[in-house]
């Protein structure tokens, strides 16, 4: 964790990489949606935005961080992208136990 600075000092601005694409995906009443790849800081981040400006109904989630390998990265997307088929919605957005009690209904 970073060390706080102290008072009246400032922290150092993040050092912060390029958004890439890696995949889209469509979703009813959603629309477009593009999960991305950006290290922040040395740190690999993927997030799932909409495509367009966020709002509060559209808004963008962090799927994971600290990803080291594409292999990994490949199979997070291939998981996540299956989780979308599943629940027809974002993953993240999605309470566990309600799916599974809407699942065994």
């Amino acid at each position: 964790m970073p060390e706080d600075p102290g008072p009246g000092q400032r922290r150092p601005e993040p050092k912060v990489g390029k958004r890439t694409e890696l995949a889209r995906y469509r979703l009813p009443g959603e629309g477009e949606r593009v999960i991305y790849a950006q290290r922040v800081n040395g740190v690999v981040r993927l997030t799932d935005r909409p495509h367009g400006p966020v709002s509060a109904e559209r808004r963008a989630y962090l799927i994971e961080r600290g990803l080291e390998t594409k292999p990994e990265v490949d199979a997070l997307i291939a998981d996540y992208l299956a989780q979308i088929k599943q629940f027809n919605a974002v993953p993240m957005s999605v309470i566990p136990l309600e799916s599974y009690l809407e699942a065994v209904a």
